[in-house]
């Protein structure tokens, strides 16, 4: 059998094990074989995220998926635990972990790639998540490039960086007198309180188990060639001055990295538009709901009057909050899509109970609500005329995926860099409202009325208005970014390419 060509301007992807990453990572790819045609690109993955992958991505001869074994038991987790979706917390840390198991089968991957017998060695370089910072040191050992990837935005991501190296917030008082703190990197008058942080931070103290992985992938990390970062360079100027000031490297603005049929002018689409079915899922999950049934139930509501609320691939909030939501929805008379799991504590891919919402609660709400379980279209649905604002927690996909469609957001961050990403979107871009966060606050249905009331309220001069103009500029800025040879996520993309020995040598 004759031998396979060798692969040229080769450019292999790693991805963390996460829903929220991979999706951007596979988003990246896809624009990378778009603008450069004779690439290759290989994301190399676990078995069973590449099974997601494979159902979610479209087909591309040049778009290649490479398993790394991965066998989740040997590192005290459940059965075919390759993702972070519905683990809980202290499973997450253990997959955090684990994945540094992933660098053998990936050094091998690499080394059969550099060793094809040819008359050169093929061009290659590696792509990594930011949490996946050993791949620096694959990189070094075979004499290749390696440029970070950081699925979320840059203030986010300078924060996140900045507090997990420095803990700064260890330095405050305990007795609740002062609970503010500045971050290395921002301006001083730039100030972070303890709740933006998750628990397991807010104990960090450089040797606990959630330190002893994110401080040394983090550092490893800082020393690739450069970051690409799924944002727009103008709508986070104050985020991408610090981080390109933090890390000291070169940072290309890449983003949004959504499916283009979102961004084209005047995306908003109904029943009878083209664009449905076109967008799909990314998750590579089925729905709860039909993408066709969704959009019928949107096309029965009015412009901008519809709440979307959804707390990510591998979130949810506590009983007694779901309670108070569901309460508090059905009181404000507001029409509303909630995607909908069991609350934390209970397995989250497990049935959901009647008990955890206020007896008779999806009976009674008839045409205001549509109650879906486990996953919804969510491109679908923030893409309809119908959608208002987006009850969100804040993860980067979901913010950029509502603000390219000018859809403002009511915050409620639960984890990772979520409270710092809410920061931002209050002080800095005034498109955003946070009604609580994590899962122990408490909260009251007066309040969850009072919000929805105030941001989807269309009178003029109101806040809700006002967050509506600001999120309809955001828009325009984030598509005239891809705009192409104009826009300036297009021109990055172009100039991270010329930076590749891989394409060009």
């Amino acid at each position: 059998m004759a031998e396979k060509p060798p692969l040229k301007n080769h450019i292999i992807m790693l991805p963390f094990m996460a829903q929220g990453h991979l999706i951007p990572f596979s988003q990246l790819a896809h624009h990378l074989l778009r603008r450069h045609p004779t690439l290759t690109v290989t994301i190399a993955t676990t078995p069973l995220n590449l099974t997601h992958l494979r159902s979610a991505v479209a087909d591309h001869p040049n778009l290649r998926l490479h398993p790394l074994p991965f066998t989740s038991s040997d590192h005290h987790l459940p059965p075919n635990s390759e993702n972070t979706d519905g683990l809980p917390l202290p499973h997450i840390i253990k997959l955090f972990h684990a994945s540094a198991a992933l660098e053998p089968p990936f050094r091998r991957l690499i080394n059969d790639v550099v060793s094809i017998k040819t008359k050169k060695t093929p061009p290659v370089c590696i792509i990594s998540d930011v949490f996946m910072g050993w791949a620096n040191d694959v990189a070094k050992s075979f004499n290749i490039l390696n440029y970070t990837f950081t699925t979320g935005g840059a203030y986010g991501t300078a924060a996140y960086c900045s507090i997990w190296l420095n803990l700064p917030h260890r330095n405050v008082s305990n007795d609740g007198t002062h609970d503010e703190f500045s971050v290395p990197g921002f301006p001083e008058s730039c100030r972070f309180t303890i709740d933006l942080l998750h628990r397991f931070l807010r104990a960090g103290d450089g040797k606990d188990e959630w330190s002893r992985f994110f401080q040394p992938q983090l550092e490893l990390s800082l020393q690739s060639n450069g970051w690409l970062c799924n944002t727009v360079e103008e709508i986070e100027t104050l985020g991408l001055h610090v981080l390109r000031n933090y890390i000291k490297l070169p940072v290309w603005c890449v983003g949004p990295l959504i499916p283009t049929q979102m961004l084209k002018k005047d995306s908003g689409l109904d029943s009878g538009s083209g664009v449905l079915g076109q967008i799909g899922q990314r998750s590579g999950k089925k729905p709860g709901v039909e993408p066709e049934e969704c959009i019928k139930w949107l096309d029965s509501h009015p412009v901008g009057s519809v709440l979307y609320i959804s707390f990510g691939s591998q979130n949810t909030i506590s009983e007694t909050q779901m309670m108070e939501l569901a309460k508090g929805l059905e009181e404000s008379n507001k029409p509303f899509i909630w995607v909908i799991r069991p609350p934390i504590g209970f397995d989250l891919k497990g049935d959901f109970k009647p008990e955890w919402l206020p007896v008779g609660f999806e009976g009674r709400i008839g045409k205001q609500g549509l109650v879906v379980h486990n996953w919804a279209p969510q491109l679908e649905i923030l893409c309809h005329r119908a959608t208002g604002a987006f009850l969100s927690h804040c993860g980067w996909n979901s913010v950029m995926e509502s603000l390219s469609q000018g859809v403002p957001l009511i915050g409620w961050p639960l984890a990772a860099e979520q409270g710092y990403n809410a920061k931002m979107l209050v002080e800095e871009l005034g498109v955003c409202v946070v009604l609580t966060r994590g899962v122990h606050d408490g909260i009251t249905k007066e309040e969850v009325s009072g919000v929805l009331n105030e941001v989807l309220d269309k009178s003029e001069g109101g806040k809700g208005e006002d967050m509506r103009r600001k999120a309809r500029e955001l828009g325009e800025l984030i598509r005239a970014s891809v705009e192409k040879n104009k826009g300036s996520s297009y021109i990055a993309m172009n100039d991270f390419l010329n930076t590749l020995p891989c394409v060009f040598r």
